[in-house]
């Protein structure tokens, strides 16, 4: 089980690197976390939300993403409030106190997706939370050392030596844990150094005498570009020079808004990641500049966002370049924004609110959620968006039902949601055809789509357009999930991590047998 000192100290990367070394030894390998707290979520292929962190790592595995890696997911809704996802569907909306009192009630059901995974899997990476030195928590947790001696299984404590004070960090962790977890704690791995390894010698033999822990791995900054739970996909920088892009003008600038509340921006690491393309975060309405394409991220609290998206001015910044025919796309709570009205009673505690007014649409927050995989077809027409006809695939996340008036198009055809075979319409699009919003997240995975959408974007600014195969988002994550492998097997020590497995599969096979 990897552990660590702190929030954001690496442990998501180092599990998926783990699973990916472990899968390319031929290894029937999971991850698992039994309770992760992101805004970022996606939906398994029967129509389970799970956090993205466990589905980036079960594609380090080479597995489909399955509810079982990740029984409770909660996504924060305002000031300690949380909705809380038990094995995939929508179970409550708690207050922080509330559910800390619930705990308990859900360590048999995490348990049951654990034991479930072992018996379809040869090993499982375990992921904490936070740190497991939260003694505040500890009577209750079910994700930390709580987990670990549900399981019986050991744990690596990672810790963070580019924030500083790392021994301490280490020490203190360790000394603040009861004596059978001290003893869970087989080894320790500092990440995201930075320098010569050999001035850190002998602080590591003082902090192994100290705790009693061996250290079984410095891990540098890694030249690997894959998404992190909290992070953004790097760009290609090889094949950028490759393609001869090597200044702004050579590139399309993406502005997408920084909502406080956003969720799901890894539906953009795809659309990052392509050579031909700037894409830039912005916070304030100085910021937007006169981008090719302006996009509106989902969010957690729609109205909220809208209301701070006005208060700061950046809803008439979009609506002023809008209005000088920059093209704007909304997904998800991004799309319910563009609209003339957004109609709550769920999320906030705000009834209604206008929207942007750049589509012809209301929309209704609703209580019941749409979580499903779709697959589709974007609809032919005229104008930016209406000019691109092509097939996707992705997933819905949302609580909100949106009504298009006489102004407004459908913009994509939803021909499957999980297996069942449907024709119902998503989204929306403006007459001109340069306002567009959508319910489905991961549309930009699709490589041949995004594209075709990038080639529009560069004929508008006057550039050529890429060859339709330049760039396979699919294949290049694939060959960093290695890259990750092979540079970990470089720095850990893999044996005394295989020795600590051996340990731990021979105890858990008892348990279940038992």
């Amino acid at each position: 089980m990897i552990q660590g000192t702190a929030s954001d100290v690496g442990k998501s990367i180092l599990v998926a690197g783990l699973c990916r070394i472990l899968q390319r030894k031929g290894d029937r390998v999971t991850p698992f976390k039994a309770q992760n707290m992101a805004l970022n979520s996606g939906i398994t292929r029967s129509g389970e939300e799970m956090g993205r962190a466990q589905i980036f790592q079960a594609e380090a595995a080479g597995i489909e993403p399955d509810v079982r890696m990740n029984p409770v997911l909660l996504k924060p809704t305002g000031e300690r409030r949380s909705q809380v996802i038990i094995m995939g569907k929508v179970f409550d909306n708690m207050e922080a106190v509330t559910y800390h009192e619930y705990k308990p009630k859900l360590q048999q059901q995490v348990f049951q997706a654990f034991s479930s995974l072992a018996r379809d899997f040869d090993t499982i990476v375990l992921e904490g939370a936070g740190s497991p030195a939260e003694i505040n928590l500890r009577d209750r947790d079910i994700v930390n050392m709580g987990m670990a001696e549900l399981v019986n299984a050991p744990v690596i404590l990672v810790a963070d030596i580019d924030r500083g004070g790392v021994f301490a960090s280490i020490y203190g962790t360790i000394e603040l844990l009861r004596p059978e977890e001290k003893r869970r704690v087989k080894g320790v791995i500092i990440n995201k150094f930075r320098g010569d390894v050999a001035l850190l010698e002998s602080g590591l033999k003082q902090i192994e005498k100290l705790t009693g822990v061996p250290v079984i791995g410095v891990v540098p900054y890694l030249d690997v570009d894959l998404e992190e739970e909290d992070g953004v996909a790097l760009q290609p920088e090889k094949l950028r020079h490759q393609l001869g892009i090597h200044h702004a003008q050579d590139k399309l600038d993406i502005a997408v808004v920084s909502l406080p509340r956003i969720s799901n921006f890894t539906d953009f690491n795809a659309l990052a990641a392509q050579p031909d393309v700037q894409l830039r975060y912005v916070q304030h309405p100085g910021q937007l500049g006169q981008p090719d394409l302006v996009i509106l991220p989902g969010s957690k609290n729609t109205l909220a966002d809208l209301a701070h998206l006005n208060q700061i001015g950046m809803s008439d910044a979009i609506v002023a370049l809008a209005n000088h025919h920059t093209p704007v796309l909304g997904v998800c709570g991004g799309y319910q924004m563009l609209g003339h009205t957004i109609i709550d009673g769920v999320e906030s505690g705000i009834d209604s609110m206008p929207g942007l007014g750049l589509l012809d649409c209301v929309t209704q927050f609703k209580q019941d959620k749409h979580a499903t995989q779709v697959v589709a077809q974007t609809l032919k027409g005229h104008g930016f968006f209406n000019g691109i006809s092509h097939s996707i695939s992705g997933y819905e996340i949302h609580m909100g039902e949106t009504e298009l008036g006489p102004d407004a198009r459908p913009f994509i055809q939803i021909e499957q949601r999980n297996s069942d075979n449907v024709t119902l319409n998503d989204g929306a699009i403006n007459l001109s055809g340069h306002v567009a919003g959508t319910y489905i997240h991961g549309l930009f995975d699709d490589g041949a789509y995004t594209r075709y959408l990038l080639n529009h974007l560069r004929v508008n600014k006057g550039l050529e357009p890429l060859a339709d195969d330049v760039f396979d988002y699919s294949q290049y994550k694939r060959e960093q999930f290695d890259l990750l492998a092979v540079e970990l097997e470089k720095v850990l020590d893999m044996e005394a991590i295989y020795r600590i497995m051996d340990d731990f599969t021979l105890t858990l096979a008892k348990d279940i047998e038992a």
